[in-house]
Parts: structure tokens; C-alpha cells; sequence
């Protein structure tokens, strides 16, 4: 009896063991198809050693210009040794005005660079505040829709502090990390959640100027943000990965959808998606202006906070003045940690507060 259905047990062995791979492969096994270097972060110290160099420049003009003293005061010798005594007082006396005035411009000179470095490297550090001269960054809790919103405004000198990194600096399926971890690696000031873009087979990867995955879906609304810190929403059917990367797309991110564009909110109130649907904890990024951005998590899921649907996230961000606001991954992933702590309430069951491990972050920092 046994021997009649060997093969039909062995099939079922194999069917079994062939369908639990492909579920680990998908959903649990960890593939790094590249790693991310990251360049050290950059801190105070510099800019403290730079303070404390000053006085060497003082020195060193000040030497110059005793050696401008000396061959002035030799030359005024030389010709008072041919010249009258009025003649020696007159050279004397404009040797006494040059050094004078050449080692008061040194030092004037110097104190203003001391100033100045000093000025640029003062920074201000509270719970809901951040400022450094490049950065500015403000937290501010809202409370819409029976949900807890905490919303960071983010004012730049310049795009290069706005930035992506991978979870475990790799680029790879399966992937992932703490938020909070991704971002004290990296020295984030401010960071939320990416797309998630490990759990998915398609959209278009673009981070830092870099193009890691060109396969893209007719179905994908991305987000792009170009080196100058604009943004861009872009369907994948109409342009290829290495077209915006041509194009000087600097951070290309693939979830969506869209919520605003310029200006006027783009879902409609029964709009959802497979991946977030009804009431959920949300992560959004949106542009107010040139290199002044807002990043904001909704909690939800508990009995503090429902959660925002896709068109009440909308509404929210149209609120705050956006001119283009794109929705990031959500539900248990959302979460933003500013300066080292995670200050929202992230959750995937609704039963306790935990941090969801991603595979990437969105941040500010150096």
C-alpha cells in the first residue's frame, strides 16, 4: 500500500518544500544585491578646529609684517646715511604708519574670520527644535480625525541635506532596519520612513544620484526629487529610470500615490490602494516652496489615534501649503526619529507600540 503512493507522498514532500522557499525567498530571506558606502559624517569638531586655527593666520601676518617693518626701516637707513636728519624722521615715520597699518588689517582681519566661523558653527538643539545655520527644523503635533499627526518643517541652505539610506547600507530584497537604527548610523537630524522599496519586484530605485533598479510598472506614481531639491511626480509608463537619472532626478521614490500637486489634491475620497486601505498610520513628504519641505507621520490603529485615509492625509497636507505632496509607506511602518529619538507611535497591530524594520529612511543630515 505504502509503496503504491511513494510517489505521490514524494511529489507532496517536494510541492511543500519548493512552496516554502518561495515564501521564504519572497518575504524572509535576505539577498544584498549591492553595498552603499557611506562617507563619514561630518561633526562640530570641525568647524571648532577651524575657530582655534584662526590665531595662526594673526601670526603669520603679523611676522609678514615685521619683515615688511625690517626692510623698510633698512631702506630708511640706507638713505638717511645720504639724506639730511629731516629727511631719515620723514622715512622713519611712514615706516612706524605701514607696520602699524598692516598688523591692524591682520587683526581686524583675522577676529572678522573668527566671528564668522564661530557664528556659522552655532547650533540649537530643544525637543522640537533644531537650527545650525543650514538646517532648520521644526516639530509641531497636530490632531486631525481623531489621529495624533506630527508634522516636521524643514528649511535648507542648500539640497545636499536632504538625503536617502539604505537599511544595513545595502541594496538588496529583504533588507531591513529600524528606522531608528538607519538613522543614527547615518547621523540623521530628522528621518521617516522610505517606500519600502525591498518589498517590491518593480518601481524605479534612484538614491543619492545613484539608479539601482530600472524595471519599472505602468501602474507606479513616483516621486522624484531633482539635485536642486524640486520635486516632480512622474508616471513609470511615461518615462524610463535612466531618463530621470539623465535628467538630474536625484532621489526617485515608488509608492504613492500622489496627494497634491500643484497645489490641488489629486485622490479622490474613496481612492485607496492594495497596499493602504481605510483609516491607517501614514508617512508623507510634501514641497512648500524651494528647499522648504514638510515631513509628516500619522499614528493610528490605537485607541489614542484611528488614522487618516489617503484623502484626509491629503487634505491634511493641503493644509499645510504644499505644492506637492506624495504618500510614502505606511501602517506599521510609519515612523520619524528626530534627533536620535522616535517621537511617534509606531505600530503594526495596534496592540504595542514597536518599531516595523524597513529598508530605507528619508533624512536630513550631513
Amino acid at each position: 500500500m505504502f509503496r503504491r503512493h511513494i510517489w505521490a507522498i514524494l511529489y507532496t514532500i517536494a510541492l511543500v518544500g519548493f512552496t516554502v522557499y518561495i515564501a521564504l525567498d519572497t518575504f524572509v530571506l535576505e539577498t544584498v544585491y549591492e553595498t552603499v558606502e557611506i562617507p563619514e559624517v561630518t561633526t562640530s569638531v570641525t568647524e571648532v578646529t577651524e575657530i582655534t586655527t584662526v590665531p595662526e593666520t594673526t601670526t603669520t601676518v603679523e611676522t609678514t609684517a615685521e619683515e615688511i617693518t625690517t626692510s623698510e626701516e633698512t631702506e630708511a637707513t640706507s638713505e638717511a646715511t645720504e639724506a639730511s636728519t629731516t629727511t631719515a624722521s620723514t622715512a622713519t615715520d611712514a615706516t612706524t604708519t605701514v607696520t602699524t597699518t598692516v598688523a591692524t588689517t591682520a587683526t581686524t582681519t583675522a577676529a572678522t574670520t573668527a566671528t564668522t566661523v564661530a557664528t556659522e558653527a552655532e547650533t540649537v538643539i530643544t525637543d522640537s527644535y533644531y537650527s545650525d545655520g543650514n538646517i532648520t527644523i521644526t516639530i509641531t503635533e497636530y490632531r486631525e480625525n481623531d489621529t495624533t499627526v506630527y508634522v516636521a518643517d524643514v528649511v535648507l541652505s542648500s539640497a545636499e541635506y536632504l538625503q536617502t539610506a539604505f537599511a544595513k547600507n545595502a541594496y538588496g530584497k529583504n533588507v531591513t532596519e529600524k528606522t531608528s537604527d538607519i538613522s543614527e548610523r547615518v547621523g540623521a537630524i530628522l528621518a521617516i520612513n522610505g517606500d519600502y522599496y525591498g518589498a517590491q519586484e518593480t518601481g524605479y530605485v534612484i538614491r543619492n544620484g545613484v539608479l539601482y533598479r530600472s524595471t519599472g510598472s505602468s501602474d507606479n506614481e513616483d516621486l522624484v526629487i531633482y539635485a536642486d531639491g524640486s520635486f516632480e511626480i512622474i508616471s513609470e509608463s511615461d518615462v524610463t529610470a535612466e531618463e530621470l537619472l539623465n535628467a538630474g532626478a536625484y532621489q526617485v521614490l515608488s509608492f504613492g500615490p500622489a496627494l497634491v500637486q500643484s497645489g490641488k489634491i489629486s485622490v479622490t475620497e474613496d481612492e485607496e490602494v492594495g497596499k493602504a486601505k481605510t483609516s491607517n498610520p501614514r508617512t508623507a513628504i510634501g514641497i512648500i516652496d524651494d528647499l522648504h519641505y514638510v515631513f509628516v507621520v500619522a499614528d493610528g490603529r490605537t485607541d489614542e489615534s484611528e488614522g487618516l485615509s489617503l484623502y484626509e492625509l491629503a487634505e491634511f497636507m493641503q493644509s499645510l501649503g504644499v505644492e506637492t505632496a506624495y504618500n510614502l509607506d505606511g501602517g506599521g511602518s510609519s515612523t520619524m526619529v528626530f534627533n536620535g529619538e522616535v517621537i511617534n507611535n509606531p505600530t503594526s497591530s495596534g496592540k504595542t507600540i514597536k518599531e516595523r524594520k524597513v529598508s530605507d529612511i528619508v533624512y536630513i543630515g550631513y
